[in-house]
Order: C-alpha cells, then sequence, then structure tokens
C-alpha cells in the first residue's frame, strides 16, 4: 500500500502549504461575514453548504461499506459518528442557517467539495482496507473528546444563528466559551476531530483533524481582526480560536 500513503503524505504537505500561505498572506476566504463578490459566480448560500459537505457524507460511508474489511461493532462506531457529524453539517445545518438571500461563491463549493472528496477517500479507504481497528482505551478517550467537541461546535452555532434571529446585523456573542474565544464553533470541529482521530488511530484520520486545523485556524484569525475591526468594545482578552494561547 505503498501508493496510499505516498498520496497521503503529499495530501497532508500540500494543506500544510496552504494553511502557510493563508497565514501569511492573509487571504480572507469570501463567504460568510467576508462575502463579496470579486470571486466570480454565487450560489444560494445554503445549497452551497449543502454541495460542499455531500461528498464527505456520501464517500467515505460507502468505501467502507465495499470495501472488504468487516464490518463489526467499531466499524459500525466510526460510521456512525462519521454520518452523526455529517448528516447534520450538510442537511440540518443549512435549513437551520438564518442567511435568506445570502451568497457563496460557486469557486469555494468546488474547493470544499474537493476537499471533501480527498479527505473523504483517504479516511474511508485506510479504515476498509489496511487498518485493523478494535476497541481499546482509545476508543473511550476519543469518544469523549469528540463529543465535547461536538457539543462545543453545535451549541456554538446555535449561539450564532440565534444572534442573527435577533437581529439580522452581525453581533458580539457573549457566554460559554465566547468570552475566551471568537471561534468556539470552529474551536469544536477541530476536537471533534482530533477526537476522531484517536479513535480510529491511523494516519487518514489524522490527516483530517491535520485539515480541519489547517483549514479552521485561519478562518478563526480571520473572523477574530474581523470582530476586532467592527467592534469597537470587543473584549480585548478574547482570543480567536485557541483559549488563551491563539
Amino acid at each position: 500500500m505503498g501508493w496510499f500513503y505516498n498520496l497521503l503524505f503529499l495530501w497532508i504537505f500540500i494543506g500544510l502549504f496552504i494553511f502557510i500561505y493563508l497565514i501569511y498572506s492573509k487571504t480572507i476566504a469570501p463567504y460568510g461575514r467576508h462575502s463579496n463578490s470579486k470571486w466570480g459566480i454565487t450560489i444560494d448560500n445554503k445549497w452551497g453548504w449543502f454541495w460542499m459537505e455531500l461528498p464527505a457524507l456520501v464517500l467515505m460511508p460507502v468505501i467502507v461499506l465495499i470495501s472488504p474489511v468487516e464490518k463489526n461493532k467499531i466499524i459500525i462506531l466510526i460510521l456512525s459518528l462519521w454520518i452523526l457529524h455529517y448528516f447534520y453539517r450538510t442537511i440540518l445545518f443549512p435549513i437551520k442557517l438564518n442567511t435568506k438571500g445570502k451568497k457563496m461563491p460557486l469557486v469555494i463549493v468546488i474547493s470544499a467539495f474537493i476537499f471533501n472528496l480527498f479527505n473523504g477517500f483517504f479516511v474511508g479507504y485506510e479504515i476498509g482496507n489496511i487498518s485493523q481497528l478494535d476497541f481499546g482505551i482509545n476508543t473511550l478517550i476519543g469518544l469523549i473528546i469528540f463529543f465535547t467537541g461536538m457539543y462545543i461546535n453545535r451549541s456554538s452555532d446555535n449561539k450564532l444563528i440565534s444572534l442573527r434571529k435577533e437581529n439580522k446585523e452581525y453581533q458580539i456573542p457573549q457566554g460559554g466559551i465566547f468570552e475566551y474565544i471568537s471561534c468556539p464553533n470552529h474551536f469544536g470541529e477541530i476536537v471533534e476531530w482530533i477526537g476522531f482521530a484517536i479513535i480510529v488511530f491511523n494516519f487518514g484520520a489524522a490527516s483530517f483533524a491535520l485539515w480541519t486545523s489547517f483549514n479552521l485556524i485561519p478562518r478563526a484569525l480571520n473572523h477574530h481582526n474581523w470582530y476586532i475591526n467592527s467592534f469597537k468594545e470587543y473584549p480585548n482578552k478574547r482570543r480567536a480560536i485557541i483559549p488563551f494561547i491563539l
């Protein structure tokens, strides 16, 4: 399986390169509060989220289900966790969004679609064809971390959505982990996939946790700077994505 790991490590290197570029170039992904018309064709924000996340929801489970790996309890658990996250992110989250009339550049949708295709393939192929998985202490630790991250992610998303329902203008989120960081939703998602990587304990899952960080840390820094520039009263002790650190 040398070809697989050669491609996987190349994929990680590409992610690291993109991460460094985004940090030093200060490039801002043009969707959400940073949306603008300079990036070409746009589509409805909700449909954009659906198409961005759909490959992950479908591809990884299909690869595992058609692979030769025994569909035992640990495999069922891993598939359940993956689908639990991506059914929410692909189907439920776009429905909940209070962003009527908002647009998203098609180039962002296509980029995220490709991102999820590659990550879904690497995670699914290694689980289904290479890894020998079983329950262990890593399973328990990973589950605790995974569901902690999921709770932080979803509760933070709900807080942001509720603020938009109360007022169409952006506001300063208050309470909970928002007191410490500007983007607990991104922090929660990173924690979630670290937990998943601990459960699966292979390079594909670790790669996905790294790529999640490569993607979300620059976005959180952009959000944090936007808050600082938009609100003079923004708490100066609040960090971007890691409490007390970053």
